[in-house]
């Protein structure tokens, strides 16, 4: 059986909607005579996914309003080098939050820089404070990737309250958090939330039962037709680049769900891309927004 009305789940649209909204914001602000907030990141080395991940957050800064400063180091750059300029960050009054995109080169230890950041500047979400206010339900900078699903489902006014929510990843950046948020006594949240990964037995059967599945496994069009139920919401996170003849960059990104036969079973369903991701960038800009107004930490 197919579903009647399949619902895809705009992203863009969303995060073009909220843009706008914290850009009227920002604007009040200095009106008002208070400080633009202002956002740094740093970057380290040429990846490709990481150059293209900040340009995009670079352009929604200027789409909000707020200030941007990126700072540029090669990837033989040492671990000291780099806790350095985080102190700095850490220190710049006029820096309201800042984020250093991962992943980082080897020799570099991700999470001695995650927890150099001030957790009251981590607007990435990563800290491990802002991790454990997160799964107790205390006010917080939440992960960029998991409020942006929250988000979605928000302004879709897709009910959350009592259904199966089937988290396939158990990552700290999306599993485990969006599963944290999702069980938490709030809209959207108080679902019953199963995590699955992959040493899970008996995945299909668990996956079957889900009324809202959020695919963030990593594995291009690993969830199948056979592996959900009709009416189901899916969230896609997914963003594998692989390689492509049919598009001028030489590659095309591709979900964590095979879009073409799952698509018709579903009630919703986010697109890769256009579906989630400009959905992180925009929960960045809350995160920072939040920061400058110090509406979280005091």
């Amino acid at each position: 059986m197919q579903v009647e009305q399949m619902q895809l789940i705009d992203g863009k649209k969303v995060a073009a909607q909220i843009k706008q909204e914290i850009a009227a914001e920002v604007k009040n602000m200095i009106a008002a005579g208070k400080k633009q907030p202002h956002l740094a990141a740093i970057l380290v080395g040429h990846d490709g996914g990481s150059e293209t991940y900040v340009s995009h957050k670079v352009k929604a800064c200027a789409e909000c309003g707020f200030k941007s400063t990126l700072l540029r180091y090669e990837a033989d750059v040492t671990e000291a080098q780099l806790l350095e300029a985080i102190a700095g960050l850490n220190a710049d009054p006029d820096v309201d939050g800042f984020i250093v995109q991962l992943p980082l080169p080897k020799h570099i230890d991700e999470q001695k820089v995650i927890e150099a950041i001030d957790y009251r500047k981590d607007v990435d979400g990563f800290h491990p404070i802002n991790v454990g206010r997160l799964s107790i339900g205390l006010p917080c900078f939440r992960s960029a990737t998991p409020q942006g699903i929250l988000t979605l489902l928000e302004r879709y006014n897709i009910e959350t309250s009592g259904k199966h929510c089937v988290v396939i990843g158990r990552s700290n950046i999306v599993g485990k958090p969006v599963a944290a948020m999702m069980m938490q006594k709030s809209y959207p949240g108080n679902c019953t939330v199963t995590v699955c990964h992959s040493a899970t037995a008996h995945l299909k059967e668990i996956t079957r039962t889900a009324d809202i599945l959020i695919a963030a496994i990593g594995r291009p069009e690993y969830v199948t037709e056979d592996m959900v139920k009709d009416g189901v919401v899916v969230i896609d996170v997914g963003t594998t680049r692989l390689p492509s003849t049919t598009t001028k960059s030489g590659w095309k990104l591709h979900g964590d769900v095979d879009f073409e036969h799952v698509a018709p079973h579903c009630s919703y369903i986010t697109p890769v891309p256009g579906g989630v991701g400009p959905m992180t960038i925009c929960s960045l800009m809350k995160n920072t927004l939040l920061a400058a107004k110090h509406e979280i930490y005091k």
